[in-house]
Protein backbone atom coordinates (compact mmCIF):
# COMPACT_ATOMS: atom_id res chain seq x y z
CA UNK A 1 0.00 0.00 0.00
CA UNK A 2 0.89 3.29 -0.81
CA UNK A 3 3.25 4.81 2.30
CA UNK A 4 2.42 8.47 1.43
CA UNK A 5 -1.35 7.24 1.55
CA UNK A 6 -0.69 5.40 5.22
CA UNK A 7 1.17 8.84 6.62
CA UNK A 8 -1.85 10.44 5.51
CA UNK A 9 -4.16 8.72 6.85
CA UNK A 10 -2.62 8.28 10.36
CA UNK A 11 -2.65 12.36 10.45
CA UNK A 12 -6.12 12.62 9.78
CA UNK A 13 -7.06 10.04 12.30
CA UNK A 14 -5.65 11.76 14.81
CA UNK A 15 -6.54 15.50 14.05
CA UNK A 16 -10.25 14.14 12.88
CA UNK A 17 -9.61 16.33 9.79
CA UNK A 18 -11.82 16.34 6.99
CA UNK A 19 -11.85 14.16 3.73
CA UNK A 20 -10.25 17.38 2.00
CA UNK A 21 -7.64 17.23 4.30
CA UNK A 22 -6.68 13.70 3.58
CA UNK A 23 -6.47 14.88 -0.07
CA UNK A 24 -4.19 18.01 0.90
CA UNK A 25 -1.95 15.94 3.14
CA UNK A 26 1.57 14.47 2.37
CA UNK A 27 4.60 16.04 1.13
CA UNK A 28 3.07 17.90 -2.10
CA UNK A 29 3.14 14.90 -4.11
CA UNK A 30 0.44 15.22 -6.85
CA UNK A 31 -1.90 12.26 -7.63
CA UNK A 32 -3.83 11.83 -10.61
CA UNK A 33 -8.29 11.54 -11.22
CA UNK A 34 -7.96 7.98 -9.45
CA UNK A 35 -5.60 9.22 -6.49
CA UNK A 36 -2.42 7.32 -7.73
CA UNK A 37 0.72 8.60 -8.53
CA UNK A 38 2.67 7.24 -11.52
CA UNK A 39 3.95 4.23 -8.94
CA UNK A 40 0.94 3.40 -8.25
CA UNK A 41 -0.28 3.25 -11.83
CA UNK A 42 2.88 0.97 -12.63
CA UNK A 43 2.26 -1.32 -9.55
CA UNK A 44 -1.58 -1.85 -10.85
CA UNK A 45 -0.76 -2.90 -13.93
CA UNK A 46 -1.58 0.12 -16.39
CA UNK A 47 -0.47 3.23 -17.02
CA UNK A 48 -0.58 6.26 -18.93
CA UNK A 49 2.50 8.10 -20.52
CA UNK A 50 1.98 11.07 -22.53
CA UNK A 51 4.19 11.87 -26.01
CA UNK A 52 4.17 13.13 -29.04
CA UNK A 53 1.64 11.33 -32.31
CA UNK A 54 3.62 13.52 -34.95
CA UNK A 55 7.11 13.75 -34.62
CA UNK A 56 9.36 10.94 -37.14
CA UNK A 57 11.92 9.34 -35.14
CA UNK A 58 10.68 10.83 -31.59
CA UNK A 59 6.96 10.09 -30.98
CA UNK A 60 4.55 8.76 -34.01
CA UNK A 61 1.57 6.92 -34.18
CA UNK A 62 1.23 4.86 -37.63
CA UNK A 63 -1.99 4.71 -39.20
CA UNK A 64 -2.51 1.19 -37.32
CA UNK A 65 -2.28 2.93 -33.81
CA UNK A 66 1.16 1.28 -33.51
CA UNK A 67 3.84 3.93 -31.77
CA UNK A 68 7.34 4.59 -32.60
CA UNK A 69 10.12 6.76 -31.57
CA UNK A 70 13.12 7.67 -29.49
CA UNK A 71 10.73 9.39 -26.72
CA UNK A 72 8.70 6.03 -27.13
CA UNK A 73 11.56 4.16 -26.43
CA UNK A 74 12.61 5.83 -24.02
CA UNK A 75 9.58 5.99 -22.13
CA UNK A 76 9.02 1.92 -22.81
CA UNK A 77 11.97 1.24 -20.92
CA UNK A 78 11.67 3.59 -17.87
CA UNK A 79 8.19 1.81 -17.16
CA UNK A 80 9.25 -1.92 -17.56
CA UNK A 81 12.36 -1.00 -15.81
CA UNK A 82 10.51 0.57 -12.57
CA UNK A 83 8.44 -2.19 -12.49
CA UNK A 84 11.60 -4.89 -12.88
CA UNK A 85 13.00 -3.17 -9.76
CA UNK A 86 10.24 -2.92 -8.16
CA UNK A 87 9.71 -6.82 -8.74
CA UNK A 88 5.71 -5.91 -9.99
CA UNK A 89 4.54 -7.42 -12.91
CA UNK A 90 5.26 -5.85 -16.51
CA UNK A 91 2.31 -2.83 -17.12
CA UNK A 92 0.29 -1.95 -20.33
CA UNK A 93 0.76 1.31 -21.46
CA UNK A 94 -1.87 3.42 -22.59
CA UNK A 95 -0.49 6.80 -24.71
CA UNK A 96 -1.95 10.03 -24.77
CA UNK A 97 -1.19 12.36 -27.38
CA UNK A 98 0.04 15.67 -25.20
CA UNK A 99 0.38 18.87 -27.52
CA UNK A 100 3.09 21.19 -26.33
CA UNK A 101 1.15 23.68 -24.44
CA UNK A 102 -0.52 20.98 -22.86
CA UNK A 103 2.10 18.84 -21.02
CA UNK A 104 1.70 20.84 -17.41
CA UNK A 105 -1.68 20.42 -17.55
CA UNK A 106 -2.23 16.86 -18.49
CA UNK A 107 0.20 16.40 -15.67
CA UNK A 108 -1.21 18.37 -13.10
CA UNK A 109 -4.99 16.99 -14.02
CA UNK A 110 -3.51 13.23 -13.23
CA UNK A 111 -4.52 12.49 -16.85
CA UNK A 112 -0.93 10.92 -17.58
CA UNK A 113 1.26 9.40 -14.65
CA UNK A 114 4.24 10.52 -17.00
CA UNK A 115 5.35 12.76 -20.44
CA UNK A 116 8.06 12.03 -22.56
CA UNK A 117 7.39 14.48 -25.77
CA UNK A 118 10.56 16.26 -26.31
CA UNK A 119 10.25 18.18 -22.99
CA UNK A 120 12.93 20.78 -22.52
CA UNK A 121 13.61 21.30 -18.83
CA UNK A 122 13.47 24.55 -18.18
CA UNK A 123 12.63 26.74 -15.04
CA UNK A 124 9.57 27.64 -15.28
CA UNK A 125 8.15 24.26 -16.40
CA UNK A 126 10.09 22.70 -13.20
CA UNK A 127 7.86 25.31 -10.89
CA UNK A 128 4.57 23.08 -12.52
CA UNK A 129 6.32 19.39 -12.87
CA UNK A 130 8.92 17.05 -11.25
CA UNK A 131 11.85 16.48 -14.32
CA UNK A 132 13.34 13.22 -14.61
CA UNK A 133 16.50 13.49 -16.60
CA UNK A 134 18.03 14.86 -18.46
CA UNK A 135 18.33 11.88 -20.74
CA UNK A 136 19.23 14.11 -23.76
CA UNK A 137 21.09 17.54 -24.57
CA UNK A 138 19.95 18.97 -28.07
CA UNK A 139 20.78 21.87 -29.69
CA UNK A 140 19.37 23.90 -32.04
CA UNK A 141 20.40 22.62 -35.71
CA UNK A 142 19.59 23.68 -39.24
CA UNK A 143 18.06 21.14 -41.96
CA UNK A 144 18.90 21.52 -45.49
CA UNK A 145 18.58 20.22 -48.73
CA UNK A 146 21.34 17.36 -49.34
CA UNK A 147 22.65 18.92 -51.80
CA UNK A 148 23.27 22.83 -50.81
CA UNK A 149 26.04 23.80 -50.48
CA UNK A 150 26.01 27.43 -49.69
CA UNK A 151 24.53 26.85 -45.98
CA UNK A 152 26.99 25.68 -43.50
CA UNK A 153 27.01 27.67 -40.38
CA UNK A 154 24.49 30.29 -38.79
CA UNK A 155 26.00 33.15 -40.25
CA UNK A 156 25.11 31.80 -43.92
CA UNK A 157 21.85 32.07 -42.92
CA UNK A 158 21.98 36.12 -43.72
CA UNK A 159 19.32 36.80 -46.25
CA UNK A 160 18.23 33.02 -46.72
CA UNK A 161 14.13 32.16 -46.22
CA UNK A 162 13.83 30.24 -43.07
CA UNK A 163 11.03 27.88 -42.11
CA UNK A 164 9.79 27.40 -38.44
CA UNK A 165 6.44 26.66 -36.99
CA UNK A 166 4.35 29.55 -36.01
CA UNK A 167 5.65 31.04 -33.15
CA UNK A 168 8.34 29.27 -32.73
CA UNK A 169 11.46 30.38 -30.30
CA UNK A 170 14.08 28.91 -32.11
CA UNK A 171 13.49 30.99 -35.51
CA UNK A 172 13.42 34.03 -33.90
CA UNK A 173 16.62 33.41 -31.84
CA UNK A 174 18.21 32.83 -35.14
CA UNK A 175 16.40 36.35 -36.31
CA UNK A 176 17.74 38.28 -33.16
CA UNK A 177 21.29 37.34 -33.92
CA UNK A 178 20.52 37.79 -38.19
CA UNK A 179 17.97 40.98 -38.81
CA UNK A 180 18.92 39.85 -42.71
CA UNK A 181 16.84 36.09 -42.37
CA UNK A 182 13.83 35.81 -44.11
CA UNK A 183 11.09 33.59 -41.78
CA UNK A 184 8.71 31.88 -43.30
CA UNK A 185 6.20 30.14 -40.70
CA UNK A 186 3.93 27.42 -40.78
CA UNK A 187 1.58 25.59 -38.49
CA UNK A 188 3.49 22.38 -38.88
CA UNK A 189 6.94 20.93 -39.05
CA UNK A 190 5.97 18.52 -41.70
CA UNK A 191 4.98 21.75 -43.70
CA UNK A 192 8.60 23.03 -43.47
CA UNK A 193 9.55 19.83 -44.58
CA UNK A 194 7.43 19.92 -47.60
CA UNK A 195 8.88 23.47 -48.32
CA UNK A 196 12.56 22.38 -48.15
CA UNK A 197 11.74 19.43 -50.27
CA UNK A 198 9.93 21.48 -53.40
CA UNK A 199 12.79 24.03 -52.57
CA UNK A 200 10.71 27.28 -51.63
CA UNK A 201 12.58 27.70 -48.84
CA UNK A 202 16.71 27.55 -47.83
CA UNK A 203 16.30 25.94 -44.28
CA UNK A 204 14.26 24.93 -41.17
CA UNK A 205 15.01 24.95 -37.79
CA UNK A 206 14.44 23.42 -34.77
CA UNK A 207 15.96 21.15 -32.27
CA UNK A 208 18.62 18.74 -33.78
CA UNK A 209 16.37 15.69 -32.54
CA UNK A 210 13.45 16.76 -34.55
CA UNK A 211 15.41 17.64 -37.71
CA UNK A 212 17.27 14.67 -37.82
CA UNK A 213 14.01 12.50 -37.17
CA UNK A 214 13.03 13.95 -40.81
CA UNK A 215 15.75 13.52 -42.15
CA UNK A 216 15.53 9.93 -41.43
CA UNK A 217 12.12 9.83 -42.74
CA UNK A 218 13.45 11.52 -46.06
CA UNK A 219 16.41 9.25 -46.29
CA UNK A 220 18.90 10.80 -48.54
CA UNK A 221 17.27 14.22 -49.23
CA UNK A 222 18.46 16.01 -46.49
CA UNK A 223 21.33 16.92 -44.14
CA UNK A 224 21.31 18.52 -40.60
CA UNK A 225 24.02 21.72 -39.75
CA UNK A 226 24.70 22.66 -36.57
CA UNK A 227 24.50 25.74 -35.62
CA UNK A 228 27.06 27.70 -33.25
CA UNK A 229 28.00 31.29 -31.82
CA UNK A 230 31.24 32.37 -30.15
CA UNK A 231 32.25 29.10 -30.35
CA UNK A 232 29.59 27.45 -28.49
CA UNK A 233 26.03 25.25 -29.54
CA UNK A 234 23.59 28.39 -30.56
CA UNK A 235 21.47 26.77 -28.22
CA UNK A 236 20.64 23.81 -25.34
CA UNK A 237 18.00 21.86 -24.79
CA UNK A 238 17.95 19.34 -21.99
CA UNK A 239 15.06 16.54 -22.79
CA UNK A 240 12.97 15.09 -19.49
CA UNK A 241 10.27 12.81 -18.42
CA UNK A 242 7.78 15.03 -16.71
CA UNK A 243 5.73 13.54 -13.60
CA UNK A 244 3.55 15.38 -11.09
CA UNK A 245 5.26 18.40 -9.07
CA UNK A 246 6.94 16.40 -5.78
CA UNK A 247 6.61 13.20 -6.80
CA UNK A 248 10.38 12.56 -5.56
CA UNK A 249 9.86 8.72 -5.29
CA UNK A 250 8.97 8.98 -9.08
CA UNK A 251 11.53 11.37 -10.48
CA UNK A 252 14.49 9.27 -8.10
CA UNK A 253 13.10 6.13 -9.55
CA UNK A 254 13.09 7.45 -13.32
CA UNK A 255 16.38 8.61 -13.00
CA UNK A 256 17.95 5.32 -11.62
CA UNK A 257 16.29 3.24 -15.11
CA UNK A 258 17.63 6.28 -17.39
CA UNK A 259 21.03 5.75 -16.11
CA UNK A 260 20.93 2.25 -16.69
CA UNK A 261 19.60 2.87 -20.06
CA UNK A 262 23.16 5.17 -20.90
CA UNK A 263 25.28 3.11 -19.00
CA UNK A 264 23.70 -0.39 -20.85
CA UNK A 265 24.75 0.76 -24.27
CA UNK A 266 20.35 0.65 -25.27
CA UNK A 267 19.86 4.81 -25.41
CA UNK A 268 22.45 4.93 -27.76
CA UNK A 269 20.86 2.06 -29.68
CA UNK A 270 17.41 3.34 -29.67
CA UNK A 271 19.15 6.75 -31.04
CA UNK A 272 20.75 4.99 -33.78
CA UNK A 273 17.30 3.10 -34.27
CA UNK A 274 15.23 5.92 -34.49
CA UNK A 275 17.10 9.16 -35.80
CA UNK A 276 19.71 7.35 -37.82
CA UNK A 277 22.12 9.54 -36.14
CA UNK A 278 23.64 11.10 -33.14
CA UNK A 279 24.39 14.68 -35.03
CA UNK A 280 23.77 17.55 -32.48
CA UNK A 281 22.93 14.91 -29.45
CA UNK A 282 24.34 14.55 -25.97
CA UNK A 283 24.14 12.08 -22.90
CA UNK A 284 22.08 13.94 -20.50
CA UNK A 285 22.99 13.58 -16.52
CA UNK A 286 20.04 12.14 -15.15
CA UNK A 287 19.19 14.24 -11.63
CA UNK A 288 21.56 16.74 -12.42
CA UNK A 289 19.30 19.79 -12.81
CA UNK A 290 22.07 22.25 -11.97
CA UNK A 291 21.75 23.86 -15.48
CA UNK A 292 18.43 25.36 -14.83
CA UNK A 293 18.67 29.59 -14.34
Amino acid sequence: MNTTFLRCASVVTLVAASAASLVACGDGTSTNASGDGLLSAIESGSVTVGTKFDQPGLGLRGGDGAMSGLDVDVATYVVKEIAKEKQWKEPSIQWRETPSAQRETLIGNGEVGMIAATYSINKARSEKVNFGGPYLVTHQALLVKKDQHAINKLEDLDGKILCSVSGSTPAQKVKEALPGVQLQEFDTYSSCVEALDQGTIDAMTTDATILNGYAAQYKGSFKLVEMSKDGKPFTDEYYGIGVAKGDTEATEAINKALKKMQDSGEFDKAVEKNLGSKDGIEHGHPGDLTFIK
